[in-house]
C-alpha cells in the first residue's frame, strides 16, 4: 500500500513553532516512528509552504496512490483551489490537523477540503497522522 503525507505551510517548523500547540518533535522525527509502526505501508512525505506546489503534488499522486494524508495547515481554511484539487482526484484523502481546529479561532472552523475528503481527524497531536493512516488499513 502506497500512502503519501502532504503537509502545508509552516509544518516544516514542527518542534520549534508553538510547541504548546504542536509539540516538541519535528515531523521528520515523528515520521521515522510512523514508518516503524507501519512497515507494510510504503510511506512518502511532501511538505510545502506554497499552495500551487501542494496542488501539483495532489494531482501527481491523486490517480495512482492508495491514500493521501493531507494536513493543509492554514490553506485548509482559505484555499478553494486545494479543495477543488482534492475533489478532482481519485485517490482518497483524509484531512487531518494536529490541533483541535474547532477549539481555536472561528475562521479555523471552515474547511474547503472536508466535503471532498474520506474523513477528517483533528486534535490528537501528531497521533492524528497515525489515526488517519489506520483509517486506510481498516
Amino acid at each position: 500500500m502506497k500512502i503519501i503525507i502532504i503537509n502545508g505551510p509552516n509544518l516544516n517548523l514542527l518542534g520549534v513553532r508553538e510547541p504548546e500547540i504542536y509539540g516538541q518533535s519535528s515531523f521528520e522525527e515523528y515520521l521515522v516512528g510512523l514508518q516503524n509502526d507501519f512497515p507494510a505501508v510504503q510511506l512518502s512525505y511532501f511538505q510545502s509552504n506554497v499552495e500551487g506546489e501542494i496542488i501539483n503534488k495532489l494531482q501527481e499522486v491523486g490517480f495512482s496512490w492508495d491514500g493521501i494524508l493531507l494536513n493543509a495547515g492554514a490553506f485548509t481554511h482559505t484555499s478553494v483551489a486545494i479543495g477543488d484539487a482534492v475533489a478532482a482526484i481519485k485517490t482518497p484523502v483524509v484531512e487531518l490537523h494536529i490541533s483541535n481546529v474547532f477549539a481555536r479561532e472561528t475562521f479555523r472552523h471552515v474547511s474547503y477540503i472536508a466535503s471532498h475528503a474520506k474523513g477528517v481527524i483533528s486534535g490528537f497531536g501528531l497521533n492524528s497522522y497515525k489515526l488517519a493512516l489506520q483509517s486506510f488499513l481498516n
